[in-house]
């Protein structure tokens, strides 16, 4: 190798040892390696730039809208409440995870499959008070598990086999990889089931989510003709609240108390629960309930999309001091709606609009905008804040969410588009038909997993253009003599650690053609190379830099470096073990 090449390799191990021995910021460090290649000239500006306009980095944006979309109608909460379910356990909870997610990967790319599934983890895991580093990182493993089972599980397969076909070297059937898939999977969820729960990192504690101390009290009234009518308390997911507890159900003039989970819910009955503020945003997401101190209030009217929650505390001057809450004309008053109140942390009985306000009091309220600069400084409230993350859903247009979602999947996995494609007016169907609007879409763009995409794209660009990767394959395959299984398993580890450091899909190009090489030196079928490449390529579970899942979660999940280093490469060990006990089996080298 050249002196560029060994610039290269010295600039990847350096940001592979911040990356796993200090506290900064991902993107930092690889936007730092990037820059540093560019400076002593190993890379041109073009070069180190064109990360930002990957096919890979520009769909994971895009995605990100899609998935806002989806979010925005409440189709996530339908995804927690009847897929994901309510497990007893953690170890439970990384199963109904992980075997949904795996199935679903067979047949559907990683990508749009974790972007849709990570806010749906995260609100699960607020719900269980699970850390969500607890099942984030195996969100990530799962999907890349499934993805080993079919052709199209995964953009790695496909290319594999384009290469054969080009090549004129035959061709893979849909599920013939699944003979290493299948098992590599289920090794793979029960290291997830056995070990997951005691060596993933906690590091967003389970109790920081219920750290606000103000309890409220709610008032919630079923709508008629809305999907919860004759639902059960348990059937309708009212049973285990995290956060609320369900007080009392008002039917006409008859308060049930002590609700059991077997209550049917009737059109108008009055639900009051008391919980934490968190817990009440999340209750406004329910499609049936609407509050009861506002009987015209409704989820999908446009109008409330332009309105936002706020906490207010009553100030010993205000004039509602002293009334009820329907005494005092609130709405009419203030032009807004209260949802919830708040008293020196005690659980208020009665109905809502019946509580009569005292000083110091903490409203929950639904009011326009112009609200917060309107009374900011306000003698009525001692002070007014917003909450954060409060997005009324659009149920109606659920539909339309996930009939878009659908057709980037159905239109990608047959290839009538390409994945960019495919997202691209996946993206823009949903601004168009009201599902997300340009605020939530531009929110939803995660500038640290793009970023760091980009750059990684850059530093595997290093590796590729000097010459790096080929010569430090072409130097260890050199080692072996005339064997092909040690070849097979020396080839299989340098296609792995290879993937660690570039996109899989980078990699799976690299490789492909010293996998003919190889098996043409050694006088053997190719096959067994081939497909050791297709499925180290994907393996992509010992650096968050390794697979672009894995950078998804990377931030949500509050990781380090170290985390996937930790438990990444006994796994990566684990199915590189099974993976090369069974592909000679399947594809000898002597046909």
């Amino acid at each position: 190798m050249n002196s560029a090449a060994w610039l290269a390799v010295a600039v990847v191990v350096a940001c592979l040892g911040f990356l796993l021995a200090t506290p900064v910021a991902p993107e930092l460090i690889l936007l730092g390696g990037v820059g540093t290649l560019v400076v002593l000239g190993v890379l041109t500006p073009d070069q180190a730039l064109e990360g930002f306009a990957n096919e890979g980095m520009v769909t994971v944006a895009l995605m990100y809208v899609v998935v806002a979309g989806i979010r925005e109608t409440g189709g996530v909460d339908h995804l927690v409440r009847y897929v994901l379910g309510r497990p007893k356990s953690l170890g439970g909870a990384l199963l109904r995870l992980s075997l949904p997610v795996a199935a679903i990967s067979a047949f559907m790319n990683n990508t749009p499959l974790v972007a849709i599934f990570l806010p749906a983890v995260l609100s699960w895991a607020k719900r269980l008070q699970i850390s969500p580093s607890k099942l984030l990182i195996p969100l990530s493993y799962a999907a890349v598990f499934g993805g080993t089972i079919s052709l199209i599980g995964t953009s790695t397969n496909l290319i594999v086999n384009g290469l054969l076909v080009s090549g004129h070297k035959g061709a893979l059937g849909l599920f013939d990889i699944a003979w290493v898939g299948v098992p590599c999977t289920v090794l793979g969820i029960l290291y997830l089931w056995l070990f997951g729960p005691r060596f993933l990192p906690e590091r967003k504690p389970a109790s920081a989510v219920f750290e606000n101390p103000k309890e409220y009290t709610v008032e919630m009234t079923v709508e008629e003709r809305g999907p919860l009518l004759g639902k059960t308390i348990e059937e309708a997911g009212l049973r285990h609240l995290q956060g609320l507890y369900l007080v009392e159900i008002g039917r006409g003039d008859e308060v049930l108390a002590a609700v059991g989970p077997y209550e049917r819910l009737q059109a108008g009955d009055r639900l009051v629960f008391a919980g934490v503020a968190d817990s009440v945003v999340e209750l406004q997401r329910i499609p049936g309930l609407r509050p009861s101190t506002d009987p015209a209030f409704r989820l999908e009217d446009k109008k409330h999309r332009e309105r936002v929650l706020v906490e207010a505390v009553v100030s010993p001057h205000c004039a509602l001091v002293g009334k009820t809450l329907r005494e005092g004309r609130f709405r009419m008053v203030y032009g807004g709606s209260v949802i919830a109140v708040a008293r020196n942390g005690q659980r208020l009985t009665g109905k809502l609009g019946q509580i009569r306000l005292e000083p110091a009091d903490t409203l929950l309220l639904d009011v326009r905008p112009p609200f917060l600069e309107r009374h900011r400084n306000s003698n009525d409230f001692l002070l007014i804040s917003p909450v954060s993350d409060y997005i009324p859903p659009r149920h109606d247009r659920a539909l339309w969410a996930w009939l878009i979602l659908a057709g980037v999947v159905v239109s990608a996995t047959l290839d009538w588009l390409s994945m960019l494609k495919a997202a691209l007016l996946g993206a823009a169907a949903m601004l168009l038909t009201g599902c997300c609007s340009v605020v939530e879409a531009r929110k939803s763009l995660d500038g640290q997993v793009l970023l760091a995409i980009a750059a990684s794209f850059g530093l595997g660009k290093a590796l590729e253009v000097t010459g790096a990767a080929a010569g430090l394959a072409h130097g260890l395959l050199a080692l072996v003599g005339s064997e092909p299984w040690p070849a097979l398993v020396l080839f299989y580890c340098v296609t792995a650690v290879l993937t660690e450091l570039l996109s899989n899909n980078s990699v799976a190009v690299l490789m492909f053609p010293l996998a003919l090489a190889v098996a043409d030196k050694l006088g053997v079928s190719f096959w067994p190379f081939v497909i050791a490449t297709m499925v180290a390529a994907s393996m992509g579970f010992s650096t968050p830099i390794g697979y672009q899942t894995n950078l998804m979660v990377y931030g949500p999940g509050g990781y380090h470096f170290r985390d996937f280093v930790r438990f990444g490469v006994p796994l990566n060990l684990l199915l590189g073990g099974v993976a090369l006990a069974i592909i000679p089996l399947v594809w000898p080298f002597h046909p």
